[in-house]
């Protein structure tokens, strides 16, 4: 009952995003977006050049270096500032400000460390996805309840059993939160880092558009990145959420 309801929770969604864009298209006129069917058919036929291929291939490259390396340096930099409470206290106001500084102004920053290119992109993806991976683990760590430790001594696990049955069923759900969070983030910081700085890449092919006043390929493209990006965190989200019922 509960997944034929949220079927049609989700057709209703659709369908009023569907009509809320005709009638912003009604509205604003062709000068600003195209209309939803025109929209979907203009997109297909895009996917089916090699020129959108060869720009997305270079998206989805630094998309996933940048996942890759704010998972891994987030989780083992969660771990330890949940491991050595007093580093975690200090760190945790900190990482929780540098949150709140728009990224945007780090951007000449990241192109005097690393040039334009393909590693300023993988950077700024990074700094969008990094905190939020360490702040979900450190706070994961730090919540463990105190008596599954306990238990883990009496019955006398060695460490690497500690950690394996005790542990990690423990942190992963909060983790895969943050790895889901940081996901999304990562592409934003991607897309954004090739607005700026980058003659290849769906972001530069959106704000191209923008100043070449096409507004059926912004349009365009715009969709095929939300259709992605809500496809990928839905099936993320349904990850975490099986976590969190498991834990």
């Amino acid at each position: 009952m509960s997944r034929r309801q949220g079927v049609l929770d989700g057709t209703l969604i659709l369908l009023a995003i569907l009509a809320v864009w005709q009638g912003l298209y009604q509205y604003a006129g062709s000068a600003a977006l195209t209309p939803p069917w025109a929209t979907v058919r203009y997109a297909v036929d895009l996917l089916g050049t090699p020129n959108f291929w060869g720009h997305a291939t270079q998206t989805l490259s630094a998309f996933a270096w940048s996942v890759a390396i704010s998972a891994v340096l987030g989780i083992a930099l969660g771990l330890w500032f949940g491991a050595f409470r007093f580093a975690g206290d200090v760190a945790e106001p900190m990482l929780a400000s540098l949150y709140t500084i728009p990224k945007v102004t780090l951007y000449p920053v990241m192109l005097l460390l690393f040039g334009l290119g393909p590693s300023a992109k993988i950077a700024f993806g990074v700094i969008h996805g990094l905190i939020p991976v360490v702040l979900f683990t450190l706070g994961a760590v730090k919540n463990i309840r105190p008596v599954l430790l306990r238990t883990a001594r009496s019955l006398r696990l060695s460490p690497i059993q500690t950690a394996r049955f005790v542990l990690v069923p423990a942190v992963l759900p909060e983790i895969a939160s943050g790895l889901r969070v940081g996901f999304s983030l990562c592409l934003l910081g991607v897309l954004i880092g090739e607005m700026f700085a980058s003659q290849r890449g769906i972001g530069f092919l959106i704000i191209n558009g923008i100043n070449s006043h096409n507004v059926k390929l912004t349009t365009a493209v715009t969709l095929i990145v939300i259709v992605f990006a809500v496809g990928a965190n839905s099936a993320l989200l349904a990850l975490d959420r099986r976590l969190h019922h498991r834990g």
